[in-house]
């Protein structure tokens, strides 16, 4: 996590992070699930995963992101295409562990490319938003928030 530029000091951003914070360690468990062959557990961690990722995404995308489309149209749009991919690779094992044999290597490169996700949201997204984003524009992302709620898995 990032803490140079202040950024931290932004509910809606502490937990934003919290949330990502919370999704790399489940990666580092879903990595270590691969490499001991346990394919239930990588499913089982991938809808962890998506529990976290379902108001995160919610937040980012209809309260943050619409925030700063004008300005970053491009890195908005990469950031939500992102988001469907990742999305459409947890969703796989939502009912239980993927038919397909090749889907735990697909979740692993899946993942990598949301921890990349995620170092672009905070090392980016987040600064820029502090910069950029006002009162209002902070109640509507939280908003947003108060409506989806926050979940982490149990």
């Amino acid at each position: 996590m990032c803490e140079y530029c202040g950024c931290q000091s932004v509910t809606a951003i502490e937990e934003l992070t919290r949330e990502h914070d919370e999704v790399v360690g489940m990666i580092a468990e879903v990595r270590t699930a691969h490499a001991a062959g346990d394919v239930e557990l990588m499913a089982d961690l991938a809808r962890r995963i998506a529990t976290v990722l379902e108001p995160h995404t919610a937040v980012e995308e209809e309260g943050l992101f619409p925030l700063m489309a004008d300005d970053f149209p491009d890195h908005v749009a990469a950031l939500k295409d992102e988001h469907r991919r990742v999305e459409a690779v947890l969703g796989a094992a939502a009912t239980g562990i993927p038919a397909d044999s090749g889907w735990p290597d697909e979740l692993i490169v899946t993942l990598e490319v949301l921890r990349e996700h995620i170092l672009k949201e905070q090392d980016g997204v987040f600064p820029a938003a502090l910069t950029t984003l006002g009162g209002t524009d902070w109640d509507a992302v939280d908003a947003v928030r108060a409506r989806v709620g926050i979940r982490l898995p149990a």
